[in-house]
């Protein structure tokens, strides 16, 4: 079988609620709203038309508000509910088409759930309750309380393998429900609002542990969650779904940035974006550089002439960031007759990497009047600049017509 670069792939899934299936799958066919479908047939769209893929490795995030889905979409992809249409791949192999015998199997040894209630066994241990779904699987005690044993060390529970749930807090008993999950060393591990029922801190801890098992495990997880901050937090990409619809898929970023919809919009408006958009999306990818070796004095002016600056990146022959060269300083050079610029680059200049967010820049605006350069992170290669006006603008989250606004209101006063 050919190598997929996707753990999962979804493939116009649709579940519809009610006795009239048919007729309501032929109204959505011809476009009709779920609002529609309801008044004409009686039946709930569930899920409308979902397709996507999951990556292999990856955090994928499904949000969305109450209603929307997204808990129904989940169960569809390890057939818990079935579908009405559509078809769900994981490793190529279409799950809609097994037979309960092959489903089971796929359950036990590719997918893997964790809920929102913690769903132990109040009369056993914690090591027991971790060891549950591989004695379900049938494996012999040996060995099923051997694995349960690793992964309660896994998800920080040593030491608490003979306590009952009771006698544990909230986190500790989702802990538990976590390590019965990763016991059966799933590829694939869903995760329904699996931390909405604990207090804010707790909660908090439970997605930083989560985050470092995912970097120890790289296990493929689906999260699912009606918390923007949580989906921000821990997802690679997100989908936010509305009615039952996919209304985009993408990054944090993407979706702030760029949203595909007003829903979509609305959903975001109020979310920080000075800790989400990142050098990456704000830098001017194609500067006009100086090249260290090669331009001299005469040449550098041309340069800001010609682009209408007064500093310009500096660059050396392998393209590695030196600095920033400002016109005072070339005038000088000028002046000077000066074969060469070196001795006049401001080379104590901050530099950062794609990944580094508006809130991690804001500091180095305060220490420079440059722009900010964005290198690469092994050999320092310029990628291109960030102007300082670009990050006011982020942080006070005003866009380019808004100021422009503003400073024709303020010519009027």
């Amino acid at each position: 079988m050919e190598q997929q670069d996707h753990k999962i792939a979804v493939k116009d899934l649709t579940l519809i609620f009610g006795k009239n299936k048919s007729a309501a799958l032929k109204l959505l066919e011809q476009g009709k709203t779920k609002a529609e479908v309801l008044e004409k047939t009686g039946c709930t769209i569930g899920v409308n038309k979902a397709s996507f893929e999951i990556k292999t490795g990856e955090v994928f995030v499904i949000m969305g508000l109450s209603g929307s889905g997204k808990s129904t979409l989940l169960r569809c992809l390890n057939r818990l509910i079935e579908p009405t249409s559509g078809d769900v791949l994981v490793n190529g192999e279409n799950i809609t088409k097994e037979s309960n015998e092959e489903l089971l199997e796929t359950r036990r040894t590719e997918m893997s759930m964790v809920f929102q209630k913690f769903a132990l066994l109040p009369h056993r241990s914690i090591l027991e309750n971790a060891a549950f779904g591989l004695e379900i699987r049938g494996e012999n005690k040996e060995e099923r309380l051997q694995k349960a044993q690793e992964a309660l060390e896994t998800v920080g529970l040593k030491g608490f393998e003979n306590q009952k749930p009771d006698q544990l807090s909230g986190g500790m008993q989702q802990r538990v429900g976590l390590a019965r999950a990763l016991a059966n060393n799933p590829e694939v591990l869903l995760m329904d609002e699996a931390f909405s029922a604990l207090d804010p801190l707790i909660k908090s801890d439970m997605q930083d542990e989560l985050l470092e098992l995912q970097d120890k495990l790289q296990k493929t997880i689906v999260f699912i969650t009606h918390d923007l901050d949580e989906a921000i937090k821990i997802g690679d990409r997100i989908a936010i779904m509305k009615d039952g619809v996919i209304e985009q898929i993408g990054t944090a970023e993407d979706i702030i940035r760029k949203p595909a919809s007003d829903y979509v919009k609305a959903f975001v408006e109020k979310v920080d974006r000075k800790a989400i958009v990142t050098a990456e999306s704000l830098m001017f990818k194609k500067p006009t550089v100086v090249q260290l070796e090669k331009d001299g004095p005469e040449g550098v002016l041309r340069k800001m002439r010609n682009i209408d600056t007064n500093v310009l990146p500096v660059i050396d022959k392998n393209k590695s960031f030196q600095g920033f060269i400002w016109l005072p300083e070339v005038l000088k050079a000028d002046k000077k007759d000066a074969a060469t610029i070196a001795e006049f680059i401001t080379t104590e200049v901050p530099s950062v990497y794609g990944h580094y967010t508006v809130e991690d820049m804001l500091p180095l605006i305060t220490e420079t009047k440059t722009p900010i350069a964005v290198v690469d992170e092994e050999t320092n290669r310029l990628k291109g600049i960030v102007a300082q006006t670009s990050l006011i603008i982020e942080a006070t989250r005003f866009d380019r017509d808004e100021i422009a606004d503003l400073k024709e209101q303020a010519i009027d006063q």
